[in-house]
């Protein structure tokens, strides 16, 4: 395997670690509850972050592709079953204000392509990173991005959005 394909592989995963949630331990500790079972082989799952953002343009209904920092490749993006979220396809939801909750994987790197969620889901087979990145709709998108420290429940955070995201907010763009 070649370094551009390791180097490839290797920044989704970095993206992926560097947002992930508290640990199981660290959340047991917020919530005032000890860690009773020490069994090794017990799994945790991850959830993944709750993310909000505001776009220029009405890009809901586009796929979302990561971008390298410098925006000159595509370094993650979805199989075409990957664009799901919870057995539907994973079009953001609509928040106060403007926003909307990433139901696919936002972050400050991230583009739209040309493909809608419908499209993209229909394709015979998953474009090449090349032939993606040739179908980028903007490639900077977004007025801003929070990651929030609250359950995944739009009522509460359309709560926050209205308090002026002064509390459980992270600005990350």
């Amino acid at each position: 395997m070649n370094i551009r394909k390791i180097f490839f592989l290797l920044i989704p995963l970095s993206m992926f670690l560097l947002t992930s949630c508290k640990t199981a331990k660290e959340k047991n500790t917020a919530d005032n509850t000890s860690e009773t079972n020490h069994d090794t082989n017990t799994m945790v799952m991850a959830t993944p972050p709750v993310i909000i953002y505001k776009t220029y343009k009405d890009y809901h209904k586009y796929v979302p592709v990561t971008l390298s920092a410098d925006k000159s490749a595509i370094v993650s993006y979805p199989d075409i079953k990957d664009v799901y979220y919870n057995d539907t396809l994973a079009y953001p939801t609509r928040l106060a204000g403007g926003f909307w909750l990433d139901n696919r994987g936002i972050g400050p790197h991230a583009a739209f392509l040309k493909f809608t969620y419908e499209e993209y889901s229909q394709l015979e087979a998953t474009p090449a990173p090349d032939v993606l990145f040739q179908n980028i709709l903007e490639t900077d998108p977004f007025k801003e991005i929070y990651k929030l420290s609250c359950e995944r429940d739009t009522v509460e955070i359309n709560k926050i959005i209205k308090s002026g995201l002064s509390e459980n907010c992270k600005k990350i763009k």
